[in-house]
């Protein structure tokens, strides 16, 4: 990859932690490293030209991940979080140093969501990707032990394109409908459901349409536990944020700055062409 920027006109980076993702749904680790380390200067990269991750074949997000790491590697990162759950499960273990600094993922809470459900059902929903591969099996088979009967692995990548495509910012009432019609097909099919785990960092973006349409049902966010995970390799800077965006011909960075806009997030979106 290249940059084709001015470097002297990018903010000053001291040893960065780098986000990324294939879209908007890692804005959400940036501002949660904000809060927690507010003088952490953070990398972030949005490749919306490899979105959806979803879609990817095991061989594909591997190598997404390996080029990805390597360009990020060169920004001298403190620490690297892969804010996507289906590369975290997956394929993550396979690349471990590749780089030198620390690289982390998103993994789904299942033994949390499990220890408030009681006898009930935990639904994973995450992108076809992740929910159909047998790392994630037996990710939650090992977290779930002998209750492994009561965890649903859920293609949720319908609700994943609601964020990515703007829908939930510029559709409010059609996002609710089709959240709604999502819960409702759900619950028929698995009536036990007491908790889930919104396990693409795109969902938690969908927090209050979910709880609206399933009231006092616990959500569990899987950014919690990578965000603890990376706190302690932080390095204070001056809080700076390099964001950097790819694009193709259905997802263009024009509209990925849009959404931010309407989130009320002011971030200059630098373009990087493979």
């Amino acid at each position: 990859m290249s940059i084709p920027i001015d470097h002297d006109a990018l903010p000053r980076l001291v040893r960065p932690v780098a986000v990324f993702d294939a879209g908007i749904g890692s804005y959400a680790a940036v501002a949660a490293i904000q809060r927690l380390l507010p003088r952490q200067d953070i990398l972030y990269f949005a490749d919306r030209a490899s979105f959806p991750y979803g879609d990817k074949s095991r061989p594909e997000l591997l190598a997404i991940l390996r080029r990805t790491l390597r360009y990020l590697d060169g920004f001298d990162p403190a620490a690297v979080l892969v804010a996507s759950n289906a590369p975290s499960i997956t394929v993550l273990d396979d690349l471990t140093g590749i780089i030198n600094p620390p690289v982390f993922g998103v993994r789904p809470p299942i033994a949390a969501a499990l220890a408030v459900a009681e006898h009930k059902g935990v639904a994973v929903l995450g992108v076809r990707s992740m929910v159909e591969s047998p790392e994630l099996r037996l990710y939650a088979d090992t977290q779930a032990g002998e209750r492994k009967a009561q965890v649903h692995l859920v293609n949720a990548s319908p609700l994943v394109e609601l964020v990515e495509s703007g829908a939930f910012l510029f559709a409010p009432d059609q996002t609710q409908a089709q959240v709604d019609a999502f819960l409702d097909a759900l619950d028929g099919q698995h009536p036990d459901i007491a908790a889930f785990t919104l396990s693409s960092t795109h969902l938690p973006w969908l927090r209050a349409f979910i709880e609206r349409a399933r009231p006092g049902r616990p959500l569990f966010d899987p950014l919690d536990d990578a965000i603890a995970a990376v706190a302690p390799h932080a390095v204070p800077g001056t809080g700076a944020v390099l964001a950097l965006v790819t694009e193709n011909e259905r997802y263009s960075a024009a509209e990925f700055g849009l959404m931010l806009d309407r989130l009320g997030v002011s971030l200059p979106l630098h373009r990087v062409t493979p």
